[in-house]
């Protein structure tokens, strides 16, 4: 893999995690001088910041490094903090008028924002253990006061509270399989520890990966470190559900899938069936759990857990089609998931907010553009081509056969069989049932973040080739 030298300073790599950093400094200080008054306008210059910061992205060529080769920047970062970056954009946007009616419209939580989106690209480049455990620290600290951002109710606090606790937990497991995975290598250094590992490797390796893989399957919220997800998505106002289930996702499969395949590839037989098992029990867990769920946010809970469970389908193959899938199928995850909570955010009826799949029923006569998008994504999320979900599956199966893992692809299309139930229970509410009360017409913000996924889930057969070219060149960087 050659290395381009960066033309730019030393620290020209992390210029985009620096723009944030200002940006949120910059915000605080705002904050402090105008209030809360100044949401809106913090909301905006947020937003602009996250928008330079993925220019300066995509401008970027070949693989650059900085911090002595702790911090790196290839295709797979590029793709994976361009998807970080798109779902925190979405978060914003959805958020504003929301708190604003609960009252909560604190400025800080566009700072808590950017300040985990730091961390989220921080995960996404980290090539060594510490920079990686910092990058998930930032994410999670801020994450733990968004999730309970809604003070005065009970159920947002102990929302926050759960996400709080099994946190620390997992990051106690993260660190402590770190420390293991040092001990036995003498290294931090992904590159290192791969040298190291190649040819024999103790116990003690394989141990300290174990809770390595714990750790960071909480964060990806798949089984059985999945207990947290349906309680927080509840209980968390509904954008900062939203933001749990997209941003901080991307990173977490990122960094996964980073430190898997640069550090630990040459003992791919040995942690492919943990991740295989994960895999498995997510995918099947999702797919039954969601069935008895009358709340669409527990329904999506259960749904990311499953989704995640496919996702690993991809990185248990350990080979470039394995990971070209995953980036596949975190796009179209990401569009879906958006798609589905902007709908959520958009059940409104006299003034209060709704988000039972009853409140649903009749929605094609009283709101139809609004039942038309969920529909598309319910199908899409089913994997019916030729939808956005359908490509997403489609090549992560395809890479678990050609590496002959038969039994994974066979089980994840027939839970994929199974969750079609359930989502297709949302569309049948919409099209057959009773009209229940009309929506309101939801803000601008929330029908754009609603109509571009839709039309994104809808054409995605005609942009296909491009992603899959973006996807394909990020695998390709990690080996």
């Amino acid at each position: 893999m050659n290395t381009v030298i960066s033309p730019v300073p030393a620290l020209g790599p992390a210029l985009p995690e620096i723009v944030l950093a200002i940006a949120s400094l910059g915000l605080v200080l705002l904050g402090a001088i105008r209030g809360d008054g100044a949401k809106r306008l913090i909301d905006w210059i947020a937003i602009l910041a996250l928008v330079v910061a993925g220019f300066i992205l995509l401008e970027g060529q070949g693989r650059v490094s900085t911090f002595n080769d702790a911090f790196v920047v290839d295709g797979f970062a590029r793709a994976m903090k361009t998807l970080t970056i798109i779902g925190s954009i979405a978060a914003i946007l959805m958020s504003s008028r929301f708190l604003t009616e609960l009252k909560i419209a604190r400025f800080e939580y566009t700072v808590l924002i950017l300040l985990s989106t730091i961390g989220m690209m921080m995960m996404c480049s980290a090539n060594e253990l510490i920079s990686l455990y910092l990058g998930v620290e930032l994410q999670s600290l801020a994450l733990y006061v968004v999730a309970a951002i809604h003070r005065d109710d009970a159920k947002s606090s102990e929302a926050g509270l759960k996400y709080f606790v099994l946190g620390a937990l997992s990051s106690g497991m993260l660190l402590y399989g770190m420390s293991l995975v040092y001990g036995f290598t003498g290294s931090v250094t992904f590159p290192t520890i791969a040298k190291a590992v190649t040819g024999g490797h103790g116990s003690g390796v394989m141990i300290g990966l174990v809770f390595i893989v714990a750790g960071l399957a909480f964060k990806m919220s798949v089984v059985p470190f999945h207990m947290w997800t349906p309680d927080v998505y509840e209980g968390a106002p509904t954008p900062v559900a939203a933001f749990f289930a997209t941003a901080p996702k991307m990173a977490a499969v990122a960094m996964t899938t980073r430190i898997l395949i640069d550090a630990f590839l040459p003992i791919v037989k040995d942690w492919q069936p943990i991740i295989a098992f994960a895999a498995i029990a997510s995918m099947v867990l999702g797919a039954f759990a969601a069935i008895a769920q009358s709340n669409i946010k527990r329904l999506m809970a259960y749904s990311s857990i499953g989704n995640m469970g496919y996702a690993l389908v991809g990185l248990a193959a350990g080979t470039v089609q394995g990971v070209e899938g995953v980036v596949i199928f975190m796009t179209t995850y990401l569009a879906m998931t958006l798609g589905v909570f902007a709908v959520i955010l958009a059940m409104q009826t006299g003034g209060k907010r709704v988000e039972t799949v009853a409140d649903l029923a009749g929605a094609s006569r009283t709101s139809p553009a609004l039942a038309f998008v969920m529909a598309a994504l319910m199908f899409s999320l089913i994997g019916i081509p030729p939808l956005a979900g359908f490509f997403g599956k489609f090549y992560v199966f395809a890479a678990a056969i050609e590496a002959k893992l038969f039994v994974l692809a066979v089980i994840g299309i027939v839970a994929s069989v199974v969750s079609a139930f359930y989502y297709l229970r949302l569309v049948k509410v919409m099209y057959f049932d009773a009209p229940a009360p009309a929506f309101q017409v939801a803000p601008l913000e929330i029908r754009g973040v609603m109509y571009a996924a839709a039309a994104f889930v809808i054409v995605f057969a005609v942009i296909a080739n491009p992603i899959r070219t973006m996807a394909a060149a990020a695998a390709k960087s990690l080996f």
